[in-house]
């Protein structure tokens, strides 16, 4: 789906993300499970505001490499937003969310993607690297209870959480 190595884009996303002291980062290879993706990359923070800081700082990172996000949900909620950035799809979750919703468990067939050394990390920050879900376009109802998760058609319903 995207250029040769879907691995860097990860990289510089997952980056951006740890400058503002993201948590428990994860990226998956969904090469071989998704049409739609080629990596999945799942983030916390610890507050609605540093979950909205975190996706900030992922969009502008985007767009400084020349990337406008096809679709951004949930920012104003700050409790779960979701980052359509066409190969990539970027999950950023406050810790309650990231529970309840568990992406990594849905996900749980897909590879994770090891990041190596490559990247600066925090000595707090635990860095695994993986990547999820489906991409509700911006231009939803607005509804502070909908998900960015409606609209996953790769997985059985009854996996689906939101189902």
């Amino acid at each position: 789906m995207s250029g040769p190595d879907p691995k860097l884009k990860a990289m510089r996303i997952v980056e951006a993300a740890l400058a503002l002291k993201a948590e428990r980062p994860v990226v998956l290879d969904m090469r071989k499970l998704t049409s739609y993706a080629d990596t999945f990359i799942i983030l916390s923070g610890r507050s609605d505001r540093q979950v909205r800081s975190i996706a900030d700082a992922v969009i502008q990172a985007l767009r400084s490499d020349g990337e406008q996000p096809l679709g951004v949900e949930g920012l104003n909620e700050g409790n779960w937003v979701l980052i359509d950035c066409n190969d990539a799809i970027v999950h950023v979750f406050d810790p309650e969310t990231r529970e309840k919703y568990d992406l990594e468990r849905l996900w749980r067939d897909a590879p994770r993607l090891d990041l190596g050394g490559n990247i600066e990390v925090d000595a707090e920050v635990d860095v695994n690297v993986d990547v999820d879900v489906d991409v509700e376009k911006e231009g939803g109802d607005g509804d502070s209870n909908s998900t960015p998760y409606a609209g996953i058609s790769d997985q059985d319903d009854a996996a689906d959480p939101a189902a």
